[in-house]
């Protein structure tokens, strides 16, 4: 396992229940592509990919063991048996950066999942065609001051996280910032709403 320094998690500015939007039907008031964005399920490295009409890579920060309980944490983290790896990267295409994303795994659990540390997660859970079901838990308005530098660009920014699960059981929990590059693609976010 790698000892590089992790990034500490961005802080929360704002944030909602995904449940809160999906079960009452009382979705935000963001624009439809960003809706998509944040509260669909399926995988924001393939969307990406999509938008911008070339490969999606990612570059590894680390992967650590997780020793942080801060706050901004998300409250699933609990339902993950520790000890706990905790992994980030920068989700890339070419040489702009579009998201960053870190994730939790329980330790004896990442190797089997994550046999390829270079590829997005989704390459990874899916390459031996395996069930899973993903469930957006929460939105929220993120910032700090090395997403700001890494983005080149001035926050806060828009953040989900969600988990995996696989046979009922939570797999992994993940959370993903997005660049406001994205707003090229996708128009407006609406995120100044929130602020």
């Amino acid at each position: 396992m790698q000892n590089i320094k992790l990034f500490e998690s961005p802080k929360i500015i704002w944030k909602e229940d995904a449940t809160s939007f999906l079960i009452e039907n009382s979705l935000p008031d963001i624009p439809g592509a960003w809706k998509l964005m944040l509260l669909g399920d399926g995988s924001p490295t393939r969307h990406l990919q999509l938008l911008t009409k070339k490969e999606t890579k990612i570059e590894l920060i680390g992967m650590n063991l997780d020793h942080d309980s801060s706050k901004e944490r998300p409250q699933e983290i609990h339902q993950l048996q520790s000890p706990l790896i905790r992994r980030q990267v920068w989700i890339k295409s070419n040489d702009m950066t579009l998201a960053w994303a870190e994730s939790w795994w329980n330790s004896r659990e990442v190797n089997t999942n994550i046999t390829n540390k270079k590829e997005p997660i989704w390459k990874n859970l899916t390459k031996d065609r395996s069930e899973l079901f993903r469930e957006v838990d929460a939105i929220a308005i993120v910032n700090s001051d090395w997403l700001q530098k890494e983005f080149d660009c001035k926050g806060p920014f828009w953040s989900r996280n969600y988990r995996f699960f696989r046979n009922k059981k939570p797999l992994t929990i993940i959370r993903e910032v997005f660049n406001p590059y994205l707003e090229n693609w996708l128009g407006k976010s609406g995120i100044e709403g929130y602020l």
